[in-house]
């Protein structure tokens, strides 16, 4: 495996969660529910539509790139330098639904970026999850 500057990584996070995938789907869409476990947003689930991100650390800007209901939705998402890519995909199982997050795209040099976003989204998921197990 050559190692360029060029070669780039990839947060990723799975977790199979007790909730069907239109549930997920929901809180990974919908503006006031995103809020709750990620940041302030101006989020639509439309491809080209672009957003912010809003948190104390700062704002992401972002841009819908993919829009599959209840299977993959993935953004662009360019904060402080970082220009990366996070994808959710929801594969229904037996028990409920399969969520895996990546968000590619880190360079070799953004090491400090990689180690936040790897700790970051563990406290998002963690949130997520909360959202996820209320009663509607």
């Amino acid at each position: 495996m050559s190692n360029t500057a060029t070669e780039t990584r990839s947060v990723i996070v799975e977790r199979e969660v007790p909730f069907p995938a239109d549930r997920i789907w929901r809180a990974l869409t919908q503006p006031h529910l995103i809020e709750e476990w990620l940041m302030k947003n101006d989020f639509k689930p439309v491809v080209g539509h672009s957003f912010k991100l809003s948190g104390d650390w700062g704002a992401a800007d972002c841009r819908v790139s993919a829009v599959e209901p209840n299977k993959t939705l993935s953004y662009t998402w360019d904060a402080m330098g970082l220009e990366s890519v996070v994808t959710w995909t929801l594969t229904p199982t037996g028990a409920g639904t399969h969520l895996r997050m990546e968000q590619s795209g880190f360079r070799p040099d953004q090491q400090r970026a990689y180690q936040g976003a790897t700790y970051g989204w563990q406290g998002f998921f963690a949130a997520l999850e909360k959202v996820l197990a209320r009663p509607d």
